[in-house]
């Protein structure tokens, strides 16, 4: 795979993530992601000020599949529809192979109620390593543009 259809597909990667979460199909969300992965939400602040307080933190696959179980079966709270707003994605190719991805988000959520509010805005920081010619997450950090979240952070941002 070239260096351009690998980019497209850095960008479809970025794609299908928010789609997948948008969908609530967080099962597949997790097969975006290699088996060590980093998956961490952080404020703006904090990450500005070197600070390493996290807002979620999962260190590998088996914890994303933990924690959507902990979600179906036991966390029956803040029940809402997410829809991602995603920017453009900036790529750029590592010399060893790994890329690192970046674009912007905002983040609606719509209650059981029928009110939409945004939810959270930020900027997504991700490295994405090939496997078998699929890219997927070797990391991605998400960063908050504020340390406040309106409501309970239950599913992915």
């Amino acid at each position: 795979m070239g260096s351009g259809s690998e980019r497209d597909a850095v960008v479809a990667l970025m794609i299908d993530y928010v789609h997948l979460i948008d969908e609530d199909r967080l099962e597949d969300w997790v097969e975006l992601f290699t088996d060590d992965c980093t998956y961490k939400i952080l404020s703006r602040e904090n990450v500005d000020a070197g600070y390493p307080l996290e807002l979620l933190s999962c260190h590998n696959k088996g914890m994303l599949r933990d924690r959507v179980v902990s979600l179906r079966e036991a966390n029956l709270y803040n029940l809402h529809t997410d829809k991602h707003v995603l920017g453009m994605v900036r790529t750029h190719q590592e010399s060893d192979g790994v890329w690192t991805a970046q674009a912007n988000f905002s983040l609606y959520q719509s209650t059981l109620d029928g009110e939409t509010d945004l939810f959270a805005v930020g900027t997504y920081r991700d490295r994405v390593v090939f496997d078998n010619g699929q890219p997927l997450f070797a990391e991605k950090i998400v960063v908050n543009d504020t340390f406040a979240v309106a409501r309970m952070l239950s599913t992915p941002i």
